[in-house]
């Protein structure tokens, strides 16, 4: 099978540098999917897995919000954090999640729009950090 090669870059360094079968993203108007030679295109990417195949095994990537763009068989995903679920502490996702529920439901009942929108970022942050250690050990 033709590969594609993927790179994941944080401000802290490049996490991914592999030729891959696969990559699907999650893009804020959808999850999308690459193979091998795809047209070229530009993506804005949301906070959730990003899952890419190596011989019929699979890894997850927990991603932040960012940039995707693929062309010359490349496909390049900018992000603000991104994480492999083994590295990721579990309890630690699930106090988060916790918390920004609560934020968001003090925020709503008062109307504080940016106290929500915060809320609402670290509660899709620690989903999708919870969604990837999870797929993770299965």
């Amino acid at each position: 099978m033709a590969q594609i090669h993927l790179e994941v870059v944080t401000p802290h360094g490049q996490i991914v540098n592999e030729d891959v079968d696969i990559v699907t993203a999650p893009g804020v108007e959808g999850e999308f999917g690459v193979l091998a030679h795809h047209a070229p295109f530009l993506s804005a990417i949301k906070t959730g897995t990003l899952v890419f195949k190596q011989d019929k095994r699979e890894k997850f990537l927990m991603v932040s919000s960012g940039f995707a763009e693929v062309s010359n068989n490349k496909v390049t995903v900018l992000v603000e954090t991104a994480e492999f679920g083994h590295d990721i502490d579990v309890n630690r996702a699930l106090r988060a999640k916790e918390r920004a529920e609560e934020r968001l439901a003090q925020a709503q009942a008062h109307a504080e729009d940016l106290d929500r929108i915060r809320a609402e970022v670290a509660l899709q942050r620690a989903v999708a950090r919870i969604t990837v250690a999870q797929r993770t050990s299965l």
